[in-house]
């Protein structure tokens, strides 16, 4: 991916939580993260999500289920993959899948738009390292605080 199109670009990293507040509350005594932005309510994903930055820059995704079925609702019931993903934003979807999959990882969904990113397309892969990346495909996309 030497191409400047086909570079990765970290986005966040995703933590499961029961409730919103309850993430805000928690992150907010741990990093000092004050500056969130708004909810967005995902009904294609199942879930809500907000966005925190901490001092130094870090952004972090919260995650909670928008229903008993949602994709994370597993997660928590077995405490298991709650520090979920960490998020790349690329330019070029396709390119970055293949780069992911030719290295090993395996897909773990189709490519489906996402609210927080104002409908553009997230994909999620499973590492050989044994951990989840999210790819968004939004190249000029910042998150507003």
């Amino acid at each position: 991916m030497g191409q400047q199109g086909h570079l990765l670009r970290l986005d966040h990293i995703g933590i499961v939580v029961t409730t919103l507040d309850a993430g805000r509350a928690t992150l907010a005594k741990l990093f000092d993260i004050r500056r969130w932005t708004q909810e967005f309510r995902d009904e294609v994903n199942r879930v809500y999500v907000q966005f925190g930055r901490d001092p130094t820059g870090v952004c972090y995704e919260l995650i909670a289920p928008l229903a008993a079925d949602s994709p994370v609702s597993a997660a928590l019931r077995k405490a298991d993959r709650i520090l979920n993903h960490v998020a790349y934003i690329t330019g070029d979807l396709e390119a970055a899948r293949t780069k992911l999959c030719d290295a090993g990882s395996l897909v773990l969904d189709a490519p489906k738009p996402a609210v927080a990113y104002g409908g553009r397309r997230i994909q999620f892969f499973f590492t050989p390292l044994q951990f989840i990346v999210e790819l968004v495909e939004a190249p000029d996309h910042a998150h507003r605080f």
